[in-house]
């Protein structure tokens, strides 16, 4: 091999060595600038799916269904009356929420139970007294099945009860959703759900996920809810 050639294929090599030392360089620096999906991503208004029908009781007998809710803007939450711990934290966030939000009628808050079989609508009314629910707070029971199929493939929030010898099968998750974030409990007959309040537009679409028991997160979510109030005023209460 002459030295011309020999120079030749070390230019090369240098070259190629060189390129990927700066690819992965470029590829790290990327990973490290550009923020991973994240609870926080989670917290910024977007479209992270739609909330599909459903048919549920409210407190007062009532039946209520998704489409109920079109036109208006709701926070979600799942709880049951016998969590000791972190259920009554995400209802005094929404009990604040009520009051601080008391004149925007377009505003809805729905916490919906994850042991129907104990929260029958006399108990979810005593337990919506407690809270100072007024007839915009709306507590939901209904069907096992339904509202544990609604938490997870519909609001991709995980629920499990462990009492319960076989767990509902609601087929696959689908779509965009945030990472578990179970609810604590000292409580008798622990069902195991998640804690975060999620934000529902009028056309029933899922707009942020936000953890009811953050300061921080609740922050935001009422900056979220002031967007989307401003956003249907402007359009005259009407849902695009």
């Amino acid at each position: 091999m002459t030295s011309r050639r020999r120079a030749a294929l070390l230019l090369v090599s240098v070259i190629a060595g060189g390129a990927l030392v700066v690819g992965a360089a470029a590829t790290w620096w990327v990973r490290r600038a550009a923020p991973a999906a994240s609870e926080a991503t989670l917290e910024a208004l977007g479209t992270y799916g739609v909330v599909p029908l459903f048919t549920l009781t409210e407190r007062s007998g009532r039946r209520v269904r998704r489409d109920d809710l079109r036109g208006l803007v709701w926070v979600v939450d799942f709880i049951y009356t016998e969590c000791t711990e972190t259920c009554p934290t995400q209802s005094l966030q929404l009990a604040q929420l009520q009051r601080e939000f008391q004149d925007a009628t377009e505003v809805r808050l729905v916490s919906i139970t994850v042991d129907p079989e104990h929260d029958t609508p006399e108990v979810l009314a005593r337990y919506a007294a407690r809270y100072g629910a007024g007839d915009r707070w709306w507590f939901l029971t209904g069907d096992k099945r339904e509202i544990y199929c609604l938490a997870q493939q519909g609001f991709s929030l995980g629920v499990v009860d462990p009492a319960s010898p076989v767990q509902p099968s609601c087929g696959q998750v689908l779509g965009f959703g945030p990472s578990r974030a179970w609810a604590s409990h000292g409580s008798k007959g622990l069902v195991m759900h998640s804690a975060r309040a999620v934000v529902v537009d009028g056309a029933a679409r899922i707009r942020a996920y936000h953890l009811a028991t953050d300061v921080e997160s609740m922050a935001h979510l009422r900056a979220n809810l002031r967007r989307l109030l401003a956003a249907h005023s402007r359009r005259g209460g009407r849902t695009q």
